[in-house]
């Protein structure tokens, strides 16, 4: 099955933050993975989801305990 490719825009629009703040996370390497395809960046779509997992908080736990 191939990769689903999401641009910058679109991993944008999903996580509902500006694109600017996606630059700003690349360049604090703080954000989800992503590929540099020449001048271009592209998010991998798994990336994404695995990303937005990774950041789930469950309820009644200090984050110190994740």
């Amino acid at each position: 099955m191939p990769t689903t490719l999401l641009t910058s825009a679109e991993t944008a629009a999903l996580l509902r933050v500006p694109p600017r703040t996606l630059e700003a996370w690349r360049a604090r390497r703080i954000g989800p993975p992503y590929l540099r395809l020449g001048r271009r960046v592209a998010y991998r779509a798994d990336d994404v989801d695995q990303w937005i997992a990774g950041r789930v908080i469950a309820p009644g736990r200090a984050e110190a305990d994740r």
